[in-house]
C-alpha cells in the first residue's frame, strides 16, 4: 500500500515579512534566521543605538534652544553678512534623521522580540553612518561657535526632568517584555530599572517647592522693545512692548559722530536700516561713524517687513504695517521720554566708540547729558557701564547702578551696585537666592519661553529681559509647581507600579516557557525541512527523506529497510514508490 504523507503549508506572515524586509531586505522565508546575531551585526546594532542616543540629545538640545533662535541667527549674520533663519534647515534635518533612526530602532526591537537574527541592510548602514557623522559635525560646530548654549540642557531639565523620568520609566518597563525573553540580559535590565527607580534622588528643580514660598511674579523688561512684533529699537517696538504691560525697556546704545546717543544693536547699519540704498558707499561703516542728520534719513522698519525675522508679519494689521514701514532710527533721549511718560524703567548697554571717534573720551558725559535732557526721573534709569562710576554718582546720584558682570554679593555691596544684568545661564538658583538675601536684584536675559520663565520665577529672580513680552504675559503662574511630598508620592507610586509590572512580565514569560517545554515532543530538524518542501523537485524531496531516514536510524528508531518502506521509498532502486 502506498502511503501519502501530507506536506505542511505555511501561512503568510505579512507583518514579519515587512519587519525583516525593511530592516535587512530579507523578504522571503528562507532568508530569515533564528541563529544568534553575528558579532559584526552586533557592532552595527551598537552603532545604531549610539546614533539614536546622540540624535535624541541633539534633537532635545535644539528643541529647548528655541528660546535663543534669534541669538543663533545673529551669530550666523555676523559671520556671513546675510540674515536668514539658520535654525529651520537644522531642525528639518534633525527631525528627519531622528525619525529614520528611531524607526530602525523599533524594527531592531521587533527582531529581538520575535527571535529573528539582526542583519541591517547595507543601505541602512550608510544612512546610519551619515546621520552619526552629521550629528557629530553639528555638535563640534556648536561647541566651537555657540558653546554657552549647552547650558540650556541642564537648565531645561529643571523643568522637564520629573516628566522625562516618568517617560523613561514607562519606556523601560515596556521594553522589559522583550528583554524578559532574553534571559542573559535580565540582570542588565534589573540594573537599568534600579537606576531609574533612584534617579529622582538626583533630580532637582526649583519648582518642587511649597506654593506659599513662591515669590511674586518677575517683572518683564522688553528687550529692544517687542522685536517679534515690530522692528527692534524703534519707537513703535517700545510702544508695543508697553502695550504688553512690561515694567521696563532695554536697548543697546551707540554714540554718533556728533555726540548723539542712539539705539543700535549691530556695529553696522546694514541689517536694520536701508543704508545700502541711501549711502551705498558707507554700508560697511560702523554705525558710530554717522552723524545724527544722516541717521535720520534712514528707514529702520522696511527690513522687518521684508525679512520677517520671527515669522510674525502675516499677523500684523494694515495699520501696524504702515507704522512699521515709516520707522526711523531712535535716539536714547526719545526712548527716555517715552519711558518717563509711562513711568517705566530703562536699562541700556552703552557701547564705547572706537579710539579715532571724536566722542571716545566724552562718551560718558554725552550719555549723561541725554539722560538729564530727557527729564526722566533718575530712579528709573539702570546705569550699566563700569567706567567712571564715581563720576556718574557725582553727576547723577539717583541712577540705579547696575553691573553686567557676575560679582560676589560682598563686592557688589562695596561698589554700591544694587542690580545685576546677566544672561540666564550665568546665575544658578543658589546664586539668585544669595544675591536676593544681600538685597541685590537680578535681571536675567534673554527669556522668551514660558518654561524658562517659570523656572526662573520659582528660583526667585526679580525680573527678566525678554524679546517676547506678548508670550510671557500669558504666564500668570508657573507652568507647574509641585509640593515635595506630592512629588515623592508620584515618584514612589510610579516605581511601585513599574516594579509590579516588570515582575508580572517576567513571571508570565517564565511560566509560558515552562509550559511550552513541558508539552513539546521530541522532533528532528530534518522533519521541519521536509514539511517545508511543498514546491521542491522530487529529487530534493528524496534527498531530504534519505537524510531523515538515516537520522532516525542513528537514533535507533528502526532498520533502514523498514524506514524506507514506511516513507514510500525503494531501498534498492533508490527511487520513490509511485514516481
Amino acid at each position: 500500500m502506498v502511503k501519502h504523507q501530507p506536506l505542511q503549508v505555511y501561512e503568510r506572515q505579512l507583518c514579519l515579512s515587512c519587519i525583516t524586509g525593511i530592516y535587512g531586505c530579507r523578504w522571503k522565508r528562507y532568508q530569515r534566521s533564528h541563529d544568534d546575531t553575528t558579532k559584526w551585526e552586533l557592532l552595527w546594532s551598537l552603532i545604531l543605538l549610539l546614533t539614536f542616543c546622540l540624535l535624541l540629545v541633539w534633537f532635545y538640545f535644539w528643541w529647548e534652544a528655541h528660546n535663543d533662535y534669534n541669538e543663533f541667527n545673529w551669530f550666523l549674520y555676523n559671520r556671513s553678512g546675510v540674515w536668514s533663519d539658520g535654525t529651520a534647515p537644522i531642525l528639518a534635518t534633525t527631525a528627519a534623521g531622528f525619525t529614520y533612526v528611531a524607526f530602525l530602532m523599533v524594527l531592531a526591537l521587533c527582531h529581538i522580540a520575535l527571535g529573528q537574527q539582526l542583519n541591517l541592510h547595507w543601505l541602512h548602514k550608510i544612512g546610519v553612518t551619515a546621520a552619526l557623522l552629521t550629528t557629530i559635525v553639528g555638535v563640534i560646530s556648536v561647541n566651537q561657535t555657540w558653546r554657552q548654549e549647552w547650558d540650556v540642557i541642564p537648565i531645561s531639565l529643571q523643568a522637564t526632568g520629573p516628566f522625562l523620568h516618568l517617560g523613561a520609566l514607562a519606556a523601560v518597563t515596556a521594553l522589559s517584555w522583550i528583554v524578559a525573553g532574553q534571559v542573559t540580559r535580565a540582570e542588565r535590565t534589573s540594573t537599568a530599572l534600579l537606576g531609574l527607580y533612584v534617579m529622582p534622588l538626583y533630580i532637582t528643580s526649583p519648582c518642587i517647592m511649597e506654593p506659599a514660598d513662591l515669590k511674586p511674579r518677575p517683572d518683564v523688561i522688553g528687550q529692544q522693545g517687542a522685536p517679534m512684533l515690530a522692528p527692534e529699537n524703534t519707537l513703535w517696538s517700545f510702544q508695543r512692548a508697553l502695550q504688553m504691560n512690561v515694567t521696563g525697556l532695554e536697548a543697546d546704545v551707540t554714540i554718533s559722530v556728533d555726540g548723539v546717543p542712539f539705539l543700535m544693536h549691530d556695529r553696522t547699519l546694514r541689517r536694520t536700516t536701508d543704508v545700502e540704498k541711501v549711502f551705498p558707499d558707507r554700508r560697511m561703516d560702523e554705525a558710530s561713524s554717522f552723524n545724527w542728520t544722516d541717521l535720520q534719513q534712514l528707514n529702520a522698519g522696511q527690513w522687518f517687513l521684508q525679512d520677517d525675522p520671527f515669522w510674525t508679519v502675516r499677523t500684523l494689521s494694515q495699520h501696524e504695517t504702515a507704522l512699521i514701514a515709516n520707522q526711523c532710527v531712535c535716539s536714547l533721549e526719545q526712548l527716555l521720554r517715552l519711558a518717563s511718560y509711562h513711568n517705566s524703567t530703562v536699562v541700556f548697554r552703552l557701547r564705547r566708540p572706537p579710539p579715532e571717534h571724536p566722542c571716545y573720551d566724552s562718551w560718558i558725559n554725552d550719555t549723561l547729558q541725554a539722560v538729564q535732557q530727557s527729564g526722566v526721573p533718575q530712579s528709573l534709569v539702570m546705569w550699566t557701564p563700569d567706567e567712571h562710576r564715581a563720576q556718574v554718582r557725582q553727576q547723577a546720584p539717583a541712577l540705579i547702578q547696575t553691573s553686567v558682570e557676575k560679582l560676589s554679593p560682598q563686592s557688589l555691596n562695596q561698589s554700591g551696585i544694587s542690580r545685576l544684568l546677566l544672561r540666564y545661564n550665568q546665575a544658578s538658583t543658589e546664586d539668585i537666592r544669595d544675591l536676593s538675601n544681600s538685597h541685590v536684584n537680578v535681571t536675567l536675559y534673554t527669556v522668551n519661553e514660558p518654561w524658562l520663565y517659570s523656572v526662573l520665577w520659582c528660583s526667585g529672580v526679580s525680573s527678566v529681559s525678554s524679546e517676547a513680552p506678548h508670550i510671557l504675559r500669558k504666564v500668570p503662574y508657573p507652568i507647574w509647581l509641585m509640593r515635595p511630598n506630592g512629588y515623592c508620592l508620584i515618584w514612589v507610586s510610579a516605581d511601585l507600579i513599574s516594579f509590579v509590572v516588570v515582575i508580572g512580565i517576567f513571571c508570565f514569560k517564565n511560566f509560558h516557557h515552562v509550559y511550552r517545554m513541558s508539552g513539546m515532543h521530541s522532533y528532528n530538524p530534518e522533519q521541519i525541512m521536509l514539511s517545508a518542501t511543498v514546491r521542491r523537485s522530487s529529487r530534493d524531496i528524496s534527498v531530504m527523506k534519505e537524510k531523515l531516514i538515516f537520522s532516525e536510524v542513528r537514533n535507533g528508531v528502526g532498520s533502514a529497510e523498514e524506514l524506507y518502506a514506511d516513507n514510500d521509498y525503494d531501498y534498492y532502486t533508490n527511487q520513490g514508490i509511485g514516481q
